[in-house]
């Protein structure tokens, strides 16, 4: 009788190094005692003459608060990343994360430098977007992709007038556009 063998596939390289550095990003900032997040991995108001500046626009998604904040974004990450990444190819996704970040940061750099930035949920918001676009066919818009920009980014919008709250939902709103764009031209 032959004996059935398991093995562990690294099926979505680019959503399991994610995940996996921004782990070790939270470890590292656990060990300095945030000292590491706040220099490389958030951003923040600060000169161009920092190359410091330069590098926090792409890896502030990579830090997190906690482990809780951490848990919350790689939860929705690890499971609409792989068929992200499946569909648009591991390069394609990677370059999507590059360009979220920067946007984002640059953004939050730009109108709210006086905060600190730092999380992957501007990430999820992308992936929530380019995941409501697969369905979509034959130049016809997906009812699913209207209903999550309607509840999700409808919801960022009015969070961000109303509530008061360490969460960016200018991310939010900024990952959920880069993803519809990416999503749409990536089809092309």
């Amino acid at each position: 009788m032959k004996k059935a063998t398991i093995k562990l596939q690294y099926n979505s390289p680019v959503v399991l190094s994610f995940a996996l550095i921004s782990l070790i990003v939270l470890w590292f900032d656990i060990f300095t005692g945030g000292r590491s997040t706040y220099t490389l991995f958030s951003v923040y108001r600060s000169s161009f003459s920092d190359p410091g500046t330069y590098v926090r626009f792409f890896l502030h998604v990579l830090g997190h608060v906690d482990y809780a904040h951490y848990l919350g974004n790689m939860m929705f990450i690890l499971v609409l990343g792989p068929s992200l990444e499946e569909r648009y190819g591991s390069r394609r996704l990677f370059w999507a994360i590059f360009l979220t970040a920067l946007v984002s940061g640059m953004i939050h750099w730009l109108f709210f430098g006086n905060t600190v930035l730092m999380g992957a949920s501007g990430i999820v918001f992308m992936m929530i977007a380019m995941a409501s676009l697969s369905g979509m066919k034959n130049g016809c818009i997906p009812i699913t992709l209207v209903l999550v920009l309607l509840l999700y980014l409808g919801g960022e919008i009015v969070d961000g007038i109303t509530i008061r709250d360490n969460v960016s939902q200018l991310t939010h709103i900024v990952g959920g556009i880069c993803g519809a764009f990416l999503g749409i031209s990536m089809r092309k």
